[in-house]
């Protein structure tokens, strides 16, 4: 217990790490440390729904890509009857992929419930066939995508700030990051978070105590999709463009190696796996040239088969919150007494 104590450290390295970064990287390293936050905002979703649910969705890229889709035909006015707004691809980015999760959740948990590998191959299969959909879908651009999508604007009162230069854009994805993480964090240590881990050890159990386990799962799911989707509109503003590929099997398959390798029940270590992840990806790709892919997805093997916490979910555990430490422990006391 005192380990895990000793856990918040590295959560406090992790932020001083992150906010000082400007005053040692140089600007293109800031600018790859802003993309790559919004992987970890992605692999932050993904992570909720897969180590705290238990549910592991293939299909993932399939709300990141929504959202970027909704941010791109906001802000270039191609939404008919709505105007071009920033604001309003944030609100669409966020909606749109949360209903489709609901959509999705009520389709395959109510009744006979889908899990595991049922699960993942629904979901995968709907992401692949969102991919073809936009393939072929010549207003959203078809194969090429949504070009020349405006920078992320900051309005205060008449004046209004692009914000494209590295440091601003850094500190708006840390503040997104930031955000998130403290949501998703919230959600995982309050009771609604103990739930969700009941339900995932055994979802059974939980529903013969009275709990209405696919509402549970798919409100979860739907969290979840969100915040993809906010990640997706977030990639929009910083990569100028939005392609089908978002929504396909490859960043599907992606995002779960970020999150197996970082650690899937610990928030913070998925959002690390994703930008460190990131990071080793240029340098394999050099290295090893059209090879790296299977590099890559010979370290998911390893950490899935001998690290099932990942690489950083031991070092980022943190001990059970204080009102279970107190149940446990009155709980310890009582059997002590009896015996």
């Amino acid at each position: 217990m005192l380990g895990l104590a000793r856990n918040w450290w590295c959560y406090g390295l992790v932020l001083a790490a992150a906010l000082l970064a400007p005053l040692f990287a140089e600007d293109w390293s800031l600018t790859q440390l802003s993309q790559y936050m919004t992987y970890g905002i992605f692999a932050m979703s993904l992570a909720f729904i897969w180590g705290q649910v238990g549910l592991m969705c293939f299909g993932h890229s399939l709300f990141f890509g929504l959202g970027a889709y909704m941010m791109a035909l906001s802000v270039k006015g191609m939404l008919p009857g709505l105007p071009a707004s920033q604001l309003l691809g944030f609100a669409l980015a966020i909606v749109v992929p949360g209903l489709w999760a609901i959509i999705f959740g009520l389709a395959l948990f109510k009744g006979k419930s889908l899990s595991g590998a049922y699960f993942g191959i629904v979901t995968l299969a709907a992401a692949i066939i969102a991919e073809r959909i936009a393939v072929n879908w010549n207003y959203i651009g078809g194969f090429n995508g949504i070009l020349d999508i405006p920078a992320l604007v900051l309005h205060f009162g008449q004046h209004s700030y692009e914000i494209s230069e590295p440091v601003p854009l850094y500190f708006t994805s840390l503040f997104f990051s930031i955000v998130v993480f403290a949501l998703l964090f919230w959600l995982c240590r309050s009771p609604f978070g103990t739930l969700l881990r009941g339900i995932r050890d055994n979802d059974t159990r939980a529903s013969f105590m009275g709990y209405d386990v696919p509402l549970i799962k798919t409100v979860s799911f739907a969290i979840s999709g969100a915040l993809a989707g906010l990640a997706g509109a977030l990639f929009a503003v910083q990569f100028y463009f939005v392609s089908p590929a978002l929504v396909g099997f490859a960043l599907s398959t992606e995002v779960l190696i970020w999150v197996a390798l970082g650690g899937k029940e610990v928030i913070l270590a998925a959002f690390l796996g994703a930008v460190t992840v990131k990071n080793v990806e240029s340098f394999l790709s050099d290295t090893l040239g059209q090879f790296w892919l299977l590099a890559l997805g010979f370290l998911f093997t390893i950490s899935v088969v001998f690290l099932p916490k990942g690489l950083l979910g031991g070092l980022l555990s943190l001990p059970l919150p204080w009102r279970l430490r107190r149940t446990q422990a009155a709980a310890e006391k009582k059997i002590d007494g009896n015996s």
